[in-house]
């Protein structure tokens, strides 16, 4: 049996609220029915709720990622 393929998009610490809502949002506009892959987004924390709000209803999932004491940048926890 074929595994379903999985994309997910970590971005880590370089989106703020509205950018990460925007982003979310053309992605749900050009991904949000696609059934043949999983698909899953993991915004900074400080977007998880807002990004959440877009993201229901569709095909595309959340995740999450732990925090990092940088103000900024491409960091995963420590």
């Amino acid at each position: 049996m074929a595994r379903k393929k999985f994309i997910a998009g970590n971005w880590k610490m370089n989106t703020t609220v509205d950018e990460a809502v925007a982003l979310a949002k053309a992605l749900v506009e050009k991904m949000g029915k696609v059934t043949d892959v999983d698909i899953a987004i993991c915004p900074p924390y400080i977007s998880l709720k807002s990004v959440s709000d877009v993201v229901k209803g569709s095909s595309v999932k959340l995740g999450a990622q732990d925090v990092h004491w940088e103000a900024k940048g491409a960091y995963t926890a420590r």
